[in-house]
């Protein structure tokens, strides 16, 4: 037994040392923004990160991140890493978010970009290899974007993955397998995967509708035909309105000034629609006609999909209209148990925030209570006040009365 746990002790060291960590990124320094390089890209507004772990947290310090500090503005920033290619490696791309503000509408997302990219004129069309993480604007867009750059272009994912869009840390975690495939997460629990040729649109479909098909004159896809021996019945048609048998005439009615008087129109009882004859089953239906399609000659097979040949740098590049979103814990990588034990943690830190919170929360309540009575005995007090004034005016008046009497 022994043997066996050393066996797989050993099995654990040997794949942490052939683990590959691209770039992991904590921020756990103050000066965490000696390494990365705020865009100047002109005519944009950009906004800052502050260094914090917000206004509730599990941990004060290991829970710290970059926070946008600046409500209606662009955010770009971004760090250089030593370059690699997954060729032949699976790539894992986990950061997390945290968007305390409850935000209304904004992006929580990373880019990731080759070498070529100029960080300090980073902006909205800088091309990228990878684009991945939530996005929300008001009800309608709550979704995780993945996407990726294929010849030039970028592809989006064909399915709506929803993101979280509540006030607590999230991890987010993207993986892409050499054989193609790849799974999103979300706090470690997968809610997409697939095949990415199956998912994007990289390639032609391998199939078209044959251009040189048509349907046949004689093909009859009707599954009803009229009755040819249904007959309208001869008591069928009446008005859709009838005179209202209940209306009388004005009694100041006027033939010569009001013109001939006609009684209001009412709906028909006796109205049955437009006649249809019956309908039977077409003992010539065929069926719907379906296209038939041929190998499309434009589509070429792609085995590469998944592969980046460089990347060594990462960004946020987003804009908000409410700021307050926390970034941290961000981990580029090729080992899929490091990022998931990364991220292992997240229920403890939410346990931790959500604590904070409700205590936060029922002391606001608290105070928003003794503010509320504060204002309604002031009122109480001025509707005394004035009735004082109202009751001294009415003995005044009394007396003024009496005076004069």
């Amino acid at each position: 037994m022994c043997y066996k746990i050393l066996i797989l002790a050993l099995l654990a060291i040997v794949g942490l040392i052939n683990a590959n960590i691209y770039l992991e990124e904590k921020f756990e320094n103050e000066n965490w923004d000696d390494t990365w390089i705020y865009s100047k890209h002109p005519g944009k507004e950009f906004g800052k990160f502050a260094h914090t772990a917000g206004s509730f947290f599990n941990d004060a310090e290991a829970d710290k991140g970059i926070q946008t500090s600046q409500d209606a503005r662009f955010y770009a920033v971004s760090k250089q890493f030593d370059a690699f290619s997954n060729e032949d490696k699976p790539l894992v791309v986990q950061f997390s978010v945290k968007h305390e503000q409850n935000i209304d509408c904004g992006g929580g997302y990373v880019k990731l970009f080759d070498c070529s990219l100029d960080q300090a004129d980073m902006h909205g069309e800088s091309p990228y290899e990878i684009m991945f993480g939530p996005d929300i604007c008001g009800p309608g867009t709550k979704k995780v974007h993945v996407i990726f750059s294929y010849k030039g272009k970028n592809h989006l994912i064909n399915k709506d993955v929803r993101c979280k869009d509540d006030v607590y840390t999230h991890f987010y975690t993207l993986i892409v397998r050499p054989d193609n495939t790849y799974e999103v997460l979300i706090d470690n629990e997968k809610v997409e995967s697939g095949n990415l040729e199956d998912d994007w649109d990289f390639l032609a479909p391998k199939k078209i509708k044959d251009p040189n098909a048509k349907k046949p004159e004689d093909w009859d896809d009707k599954p009803t035909i009229p009755d040819p021996d249904d007959k309208k019945p001869e008591d069928w048609d009446k008005s859709e309105h009838v005179p209202d048998p209940d209306a009388t005439k004005p009694e100041d009615w006027d033939d010569e000034m009001d013109g001939e008087w006609e009684p209001p129109m009412v709906d028909n009882p006796e109205y049955k629609g437009e006649w249809q004859p019956k309908q039977l089953d077409n003992p010539n239906y065929k069926g719907a006609w379906e296209h038939p399609e041929i190998d499309n000659p434009e589509y070429v097979p792609d085995n590469k999909l998944y592969l980046r040949n460089e990347i060594c740098k990462l960004g946020f590049d987003l804009w908000q209209v409410k700021s307050g979103t926390i970034f941290d814990n961000v981990l580029i990588t090729d080992d899929i148990e490091l990022a998931h034990n990364a991220a292992a943690e997240v229920k403890n830190t939410q346990a931790g925030e959500k604590k904070m919170k409700e205590l936060q929360d029922e002391v606001q309540r608290k105070k928003d209570e003794e503010e509320a009575k504060k204002i309604s005995d002031k009122d109480d007090d001025e509707e005394d006040d004035d009735d004082d004034e109202k009751d001294e005016s009415k003995q005044d008046k009394e007396l003024n009365d009496h005076d004069e009497l």
